[in-house]
């Protein structure tokens, strides 16, 4: 796989799932308070659509400290699949590893 050297500086590459992505600088720049938040613009939380009271998960890069927020859609509390979950006592598990439960 050959990535592009020649990105702006404004733009970083991150992997998710195996897959590179391309993500950009938005030259917003915040402080964090006393109690150790941030504020995420309302302009880029409606560009997002992301609304108060939204969960967000936190990722941080292992070599280089970077911070990534995103949407929390929690998945199989066993393999962490997005795909065909069904809620068993109140945790989402995917209908194969509740196959794989049964034979097991």
């Amino acid at each position: 796989m050959t990535i592009r050297r020649n990105l702006p500086t404004t733009a970083r590459i991150g992997i998710s799932k195996g897959v590179p992505f391309l993500f950009k600088c938005t030259g917003m720049v915040r402080r964090i308070d006393d109690l150790g938040r941030i504020v995420l613009p309302i302009e880029l939380r409606a560009v997002l659509g992301i609304k108060v009271k939204d969960p967000l998960e936190i990722f941080v890069g292992e070599e280089d400290g970077t911070i990534i927020l995103v949407p929390y859609r929690p998945g199989c509390v066993l393999c962490g699949s997005m795909d065909d979950l069904v809620e068993m006592r109140g945790k989402k598990v995917c209908r194969g590893c509740v196959g794989e439960a049964k034979n097991f």
